[in-house]
């Protein structure tokens, strides 16, 4: 029922997203999922080409909080975190065009009964340091344009090499993404990279459920999360250890799987991890009873239920 859902959602909000510009709907530059602002007629895009045009002086620093910049600066942060707040990393399992994309290869494998790859805790815990190196790059290139003299075709870095780019496109026609700028070096140097890096991330797609999603930069939602209203929690000593919660995460997190609560202290212990999307197939799949709580302040969203997991396998 609760993948039915937000299977529906995924899909009712990828047109909106993909399509909405064409019909009035205006959702602004700050949202917390990849919509890609490169899609023509898109309802609004991902917060983070506004983030890389953070070009501010640091002469000018001081004024920022006094001046124009307050606008291209600090307002699109602010909208960033008023969307993100309330619904947290629902954003990126029920409203994320680009996990649903995502979803639709996985679906194609599946389909042709191809086996995914197996990616070890070892490398997972490796690979989570490198969305926030590129987040801090991102911020990094746009104060060296503004104080350094960087040229300014480093502008974007990001966009010029995001997957979504090229791709999300394609749902509207657009083809034109698919080359390699010979204006200059720098150029010929982020679309030759960004072309790779396509291929790269379509292959992992296809033999790695949600690949792509352990690089994704939104991981900035992550460092705001405890100001979010929403929680997901693990009563640790109602846990039988069966796994399954690991088993069934399509981007494998053990944190859940592992975690048995600080100094064994009674009650529930926040398991909302960086990379967790908020899919809750780790609920589904748990047999014990409110062991595992997406909750909404202290309303709960969706808990663990024996008679749940044992009517959706039972149907399969």
């Amino acid at each position: 029922m609760v993948e039915r859902i937000r299977l529906f959602s995924q899909h009712v909000f990828f047109i909106v997203f993909m399509y909405g510009g064409r019909f009035g709907i205006h959702l602004g530059s700050a949202l917390p999922c990849f919509s890609c602002p490169f899609v023509q007629g898109c309802a609004g895009h991902c917060y983070l080409m506004a983030l890389q045009r953070t070009h501010v002086g640091f002469q000018t620093a001081f004024e920022v909080f006094f001046s124009s910049a307050f606008v291209h600066v600090l307002w699109p942060f602010a909208l960033f975190l008023i969307l993100f707040l309330p619904l947290s990393k629902l954003w990126c399992a029920w409203l994320c065009p680009f996990c649903l994309f995502q979803d639709w290869i996985t679906l194609i494998r599946k389909r042709l009964h191809i086996r995914e790859f197996s990616m070890s805790r070892q490398v997972r815990n490796r690979l989570k340091p490198v969305k926030y190196i590129l987040l801090a790059l991102l911020i990094l290139i746009p104060l060296a344009i503004a104080n350094l003299g960087l040229h300014p075709d480093w502008g974007l870095p990001f966009c010029q090499i995001c997957p979504a780019r090229p791709i999300l496109p394609l749902f509207t026609g657009n083809v034109s993404n698919f080359h390699i700028d010979m204006t200059n070096s720098v150029t010929i140097g982020f679309t030759a990279t960004a072309m790779i890096l396509t291929g790269v991330f379509l292959a992992g797609i296809f033999f790695k459920e949600r690949f792509f999603c352990v690089f994704c930069l939104l991981a900035l939602m992550h460092l705001f999360k405890k100001l979010s209203p929403f929680r997901f929690e693990k009563n640790v000593h109602a846990c039988t250890g069966c796994g399954n919660c690991e088993q069934m995460c399509p981007v494998d997190i053990a944190d859940v799987h592992l975690e048995k609560g600080k100094n064994h202290m009674p009650g529930a212990v926040d398991v909302l991890t960086q990379d967790c999307l908020g899919c809750m197939n780790c609920v589904e799949s748990c047999p014990v009873d409110n062991a595992l709580v997406f909750k909404w302040f202290d309303f709960k969203i969706f808990s663990s239920s024996r008679q749940y997991m044992t009517r959706k396998w039972s149907s399969k």
